[in-house]
């Protein structure tokens, strides 16, 4: 099988490509897990801050190595240990 592409049709796809990447990254931030450098950004905090909250009770998601935290629980902690 042969294909011819232009640069124009190489330009399309990938286009298309790109949208249906960001497309995947917002339907699984939209989910609420975040990465935690993400995680950290969403909480207004460093990446290490965030690492420090873990040895006082934050919930991190660990599945095979990958670390995951819910906004839920990034918007939980504060409320929790506030006085």
């Amino acid at each position: 099988m042969n294909v011819n592409l232009t640069p124009t049709d190489i330009e399309i796809v990938i286009k298309a490509v790109q949208k249906a990447l960001q497309a995947a990254q917002h339907e699984f931030v939209d989910s609420g897990w975040l990465s935690l450098k993400e995680g950290a950004k969403y909480a207004g905090v460093s990446y290490n801050t965030l690492l420090k909250y873990r040895q006082y009770g934050l919930q991190v998601c660990e599945i095979e190595g990958i670390k995951r935290i819910s906004r839920k629980e990034i918007d939980r902690f504060p409320q929790e240990h506030s006085f």
